[in-house]
């Protein structure tokens, strides 16, 4: 039978944590029996926690729970109150005195959304793995949730030009092969369905998109050419350096080395490139993890690797789809 969310895949539960009024939030990602993982991060300003892990000659084998949270820096709080919680039910690797969860995280600056001291606490990342656990089989709530709860794009003419997005899911299924994605997309360029070429959100004066983000960089928009107000620098507006961050997460059944997580990981990037533009910039911090539960063995890495792609463009897609402004 072919799922629908994330959450219908085997030994994979998913959670939010939100704070609307501060315009933070954080999602996780838990599969207590643990997962082989792997990440790509090619954006210029990453904010994660416990990467190296993934790398594939590092000893741990598995992932316990992934962390998708706004709060830039400040929002690798989160992590610590998954591991407790998840200590808490005894997940994690067993070092004979206690278990030691394994939790990954990537964060999205929100900081200028709503309250700059708004963050994602580790009792929220409690919160959100107590939610994972209690939703486990219910639809997954997307949009201004979570991890996407501060989540804008379009940014390159400041916040007044930018549009709504938040935290999307895309899923597909390749007869026994499942693959979803989920997306916390805080992007400075603009969202596009690869389908159809159509602008979903981004770059905007008064409600209507009167250029696109690569036009407003190509031709240099003032924005990017003056001086920062009363700093001295030749640099471009400030206000703009590091504020953006596509995060995902994709989680399959099939049986995946950490290598060819990795490499998944890697192929599914070409998702950003389709459905953002532009992307991986050096003010994004972009950054995809992968979690391969391995009930289906014997799965090539380009099959999945193409079905990872088109579950995070319909994520991409479905993050902007899903907003709404607040």
């Amino acid at each position: 039978m072919a799922i629908e969310s994330i959450t219908q895949i085997k030994g994979v539960y998913v959670g939010h944590a939100t704070d609307a009024q501060g315009g933070t939030g954080c999602t996780v990602v838990v599969v207590p029996k643990g997962a082989t993982g792997g990440v790509d991060v090619r954006g210029g300003a990453p904010a994660t926690r416990e990467t190296d892990l993934l790398r594939p000659e590092e000893t741990v084998e598995i992932v316990n729970a992934i962390v998708l949270s706004g709060g830039s820096a400040f929002g690798l709080a989160a992590s610590c109150g998954v591991a407790d919680e998840l200590e808490s039910r005894s997940i994690g690797v067993d070092v004979g005195v206690t278990h030691v969860p394994i939790v990954c995280q990537a964060c999205v600056f929100d900081l200028a959304y709503k309250d700059p001291h708004a963050r994602p606490t580790a009792e929220m990342g409690r919160k959100a793995t107590i939610d994972a656990f209690e939703r486990k089989d219910s639809p997954l709530p997307r949009g201004n949730v979570g991890g996407g709860t501060g989540c804008t794009v379009g940014k390159a003419l400041g916040p007044d030009h930018c549009q709504k997005a938040g935290i999307g899911e895309g899923v597909v299924n390749v007869g026994n092969l499942e693959v979803a994605a989920i997306s916390c997309v805080n992007a400075l360029g603009d969202i596009c369905d690869p389908t159809t070429g159509k602008t979903l959100a981004g770059l905007h004066v008064d409600g209507k998109f009167v250029s696109s983000t690569e036009a407003t960089l190509n031709y240099g928009a003032a924005a990017f050419l003056e001086p920062a107000e009363d700093t001295g620098t030749e640099t471009s507006d400030r206000r703009f350096e590091r504020t953006n961050t596509t995060i995902s997460c994709v989680v399959t059944n099939a049986k995946l080395t950490k290598a060819q997580a990795t490499k998944v990981a890697q192929i599914a990037a070409d998702a950003y490139a389709h459905a953002i533009h532009p992307t991986h910039t050096t003010n994004d911090g972009d950054a995809i993890f992968v979690l391969a539960t391995g009930e289906v063995e014997g799965v090539p890495v380009d099959v999945c690797g193409v079905a990872a792609t088109r579950a995070l463009e319909r994520a991409i897609c479905d993050a902007a789809l899903s907003a709404r402004e607040s």
